[in-house]
């Protein structure tokens, strides 16, 4: 079979490779489609502290059950799994906080992914409920974007996003969209999104229709322009879906009283600081939330809410390609020339 291995920053090799068999408690899928996101380009460029090369990546699963002895589980079954595995038994799993369990492991870093025709799932996956059944009507490349999707749920639940709330996005890539689709079904009652990257605003825009779209020119002051928007009041919930410390600090100066600010996307690890006026803060009762993916819970109900209609991911995908030009998929998401890219291996 072929697969798409890590060896170093900027050295993924395609290869052909033995399929893997599966050990007590585990699956071997077919994967049908592994969809790509920032953090793979950054892996190809960086890599990771948790992965030792080789490594196959790609962690948005979705495939078709071949083998393996897991209770419940046949062959032909159709599957989505999750990325991030949290260990079940930890402090933090134990208080039903699983998106920062101490424990944590992932596909594609501590495990081989999914850019290839074949992958195992840990048993330690299925012990966390991991591995969901895809709804009927859903296609394998819809379910693969339930992972990020998910993840979205998450930092959407943290930040409190409800009834009536003014909500701003900032950056309108595939989770960017995810955000005000997300942010819609929770029953918000304004949504904008905010971008550096003019094509990739307008493309994003025509499709999730956001009711106003920001571009943020050098020369702009985008906190005014959201102002402007929501009649001097600011937002109630603003979402840094971007690895920007300035888009963080406007956050925060767009904010109403009251508001939610979620750092969902976090900043590079060179450079992790921003300032914060405490006193804004302090008397305009502001609360500066983190999100860190998802749980296994949130990777079901995204599943449900894709098969529900309630939040459309297929139109998001605009791109779909074969396990061969991975290179170019990275490359695509990397110039920001695309919503969602998928590999079909």
């Amino acid at each position: 079979m072929k697969v798409a291995r890590f060896y170093a920053p900027g050295d993924i090799r395609l290869e052909d490779a033995p399929e893997p068999e599966p050990g007590p408690g585990e699956l071997k899928i077919r994967v049908r489609n592994c969809s790509t996101c920032g953090t793979d380009v950054k892996i190809s460029r960086f890599g990771h502290h948790h992965i030792v090369p080789p490594r196959v990546m790609g962690h948005e699963i979705a495939g078709e059950v071949v083998g393996g002895d897991a209770p419940g589980w046949a062959p032909g079954d159709r599957v989505q799994v999750i990325a991030a595995i949290p260990c079940g038994h930890c402090s933090e799993c134990r208080r039903g906080r699983m998106t920062v369990c101490v424990n944590q492991e992932s596909m594609g870093y501590h495990y081989d992914g999914a850019f290839a025709e074949y992958m195992v799932i840990p048993a330690k996956v299925l012990a966390v409920q991991g591995v969901n059944r895809i709804p009927d009507g859903v296609s394998f490349a819809e379910a693969s974007v339930a992972e990020p999707l998910a993840c979205v749920m998450n930092g959407q639940e943290i930040a409190g996003v409800s009834d009536g709330d003014d909500v701003v996005v900032f950056g309108s890539g595939p989770v960017g969209c995810l955000h005000v689709r997300v942010a819609r079904a929770n029953g918000a009652g304004r949504v904008f999104l905010i971008d550096v990257n003019r094509d990739r605003l307008e493309q994003a825009a025509a499709l999730v229709k956001p009711d106003g779209a920001v571009w943020a020119t050098p020369d702009l002051d985008v906190p005014e322009a959201i102002r402007d928007l929501t009649e001097g009041r600011g937002v109630d919930v603003a979402i840094t879906a971007a690895a920007s410390g300035v888009a963080q600090v406007q956050a925060m100066e767009m904010a109403a009283p009251g508001a939610r600010i979620s750092f969902f996307g976090g900043l590079p690890k060179d450079d992790p600081i921003i300032s914060v006026d405490s006193n804004k803060v302090h008397y305009r009762e502001l609360s500066l939330v983190g999100a860190n993916g998802s749980s296994p819970s949130h990777n079901a109900r995204a599943l449900a809410m894709i098969g529900s209609g309630a939040v459309p991911v297929d139109d998001l995908i605009t791109h779909r390609l074969p396990l061969a030009s991975i290179h170019e998929a990275l490359d695509l998401v990397a110039r920001g020339e695309a919503i969602k890219v998928t590999i079909e291996p």
